[in-house]
């Protein structure tokens, strides 16, 4: 087993579980969690997985905040809304930390997934090997194509469009991934929720209509390309007004 600290660090030696807490207790600690901190919980259990699976058992706020992208402080402050604590020179134990967040993320229960709209998205979505070794499995998948019906991807039979309300009522769906074209895409969450889904991922360039108790996540390529030129033009009218200003890379002064 490896230990992994920086210089001065103190390890933690306790390899027991976080202790036990009720349900009610576990989602009233969830409620005051942060959207944004809730997404850099799911980085940070990344990369602790991956430290645990390289046999690291101890890690340093400054080695997880470095490896996760974020300032220490961040961090800390993430790490205290699921009741993990850690101070100036104490090394993390991998495997507790890992226990505390896979907790509050609700990743103690298996959580089975839907793909409708078996397209080339959906066709890489099926076969993603990462859905199921995170707790993830797809359990169905739905097509309005009929020459897909039957039709095994990633091993699971394509269903049809019609059918998903009693399949993902009676293979208890949790999450659905919505990979239509965007004029289907209101039909098909309208049949999820109907199903009991109450989580949905939606990759059409649309926006669903919920009832209040169903979470929607949008995945938009084209916004975070375009997000994304945003960031390359700042930049580049940055470094043009420092040339303007005679000032080059690195900051060195350009004088004529």
């Amino acid at each position: 087993m490896v230990d992994r600290r920086g210089e001065g660090d103190e390890v933690v030696t306790t390899t027991s579980k976080p202790p036990a807490e009720s349900v009610a207790d576990v989602r009233e600690r969830a409620r005051a969690i942060p959207e944004a901190a809730v997404a850099r919980l799911a980085v940070y259990l990344r990369v602790l997985s991956g430290m645990a699976e390289q046999g690291v058992t101890t890690i340093s706020s400054e080695e997880l905040a470095g490896a996760a992208g974020v300032n220490s402080a961040k961090l800390r402050k993430d790490l205290s809304y699921v009741g993990s604590y850690g101070t100036r020179g104490v090394g993390y134990d991998v495997e507790v930390l890992v226990s505390h967040i896979e907790r509050i993320l609700g990743l103690t229960r298996k959580h089975s997934v839907a793909v409708v709209g078996i397209g080339n998205l959906g066709h890489a979505l099926a076969n993603y090997g990462g859905f199921p070794s995170r707790g993830f499995p797809v359990a169905a998948l739905f097509d309005i194509d009929p020459d897909l019906t039957g039709v095994p991807v990633g091993g699971i039979p394509v269903d049809h469009i019609d059918d998903i309300t009693s399949i993902c009522a009676a293979r208890e769906v949790s999450i659905g991934v919505i990979a239509t074209p965007p004029q289907a895409a209101q039909a098909v969450c309208d049949r999820l929720v109907s199903a009991g889904v109450q989580c949905i991922l939606n990759f059409a360039p649309v926006v669903l209509q919920v009832p209040d108790n169903v979470e929607v996540r949008k995945v938009d390529l084209a916004v975070e390309m375009q997000i994304l030129s945003f960031h390359v033009a700042r930049r580049a009218d940055e470094a043009a007004v420092d040339v303007v200003n005679g000032v080059g890379v690195d900051g060195v002064v350009i004088r004529p």
